[in-house]
């Protein structure tokens, strides 16, 4: 199977399955284990939660156009997420003092040293437009 005709029938539904863990795992930590979100952390969190709904739509209708909506939302929230990272792991950023209740530098989860909220969204972020991009490019291939 040609990577093109693969993307074309999965990559909808993978970007739904990134989006979802990625939701669901935020609901996880601020519901179950009770980690109060920040307020960079809530503009992930508006920037991730509707990619779930998008994608289940676009894999029902098969839209192989939706990145038109998505990748907007996933720059605009993995730029958030990289400044928010920034905000927790460098001296350069870190000086912002707090932006709420809770204070954006507060790592609630800190794996392996790099490994934070704001990464994990990152990283969701990074792999939903990279999906999205070879979407766009097998459909205009198509």
């Amino acid at each position: 199977m040609d990577w093109r005709r693969f993307v074309l029938n999965n990559g909808n539904q993978l970007s739904f399955l990134i989006a979802l863990v990625a939701a669901s795992g935020s609901l996880y930590l601020s519901e179950i284990l009770r980690y109060e979100p920040c307020k960079l952390c809530w503009i992930q969190r508006i920037f991730m939660y509707p990619l779930v709904l998008l994608f289940a739509v676009a894999s029902i209708k098969k839209d192989y156009r939706i990145y038109r909506y998505a990748l907007p939302l996933t720059i605009i929230g993995g730029g958030f997420s990289v400044y928010h990272y920034l905000m927790q792991k460098t001296p350069l950023f870190s000086e912002g003092g707090t932006c709420g209740p809770v204070p954006c530098t507060y790592d609630a989860l800190d794996w392996f040293g790099f490994i934070t909220v704001p990464f994990l969204a990152l990283v969701a972020f990074v792999l939903i437009a990279i999906l999205q991009l070879f979407l766009r490019k097998a459909a205009a291939d198509e």
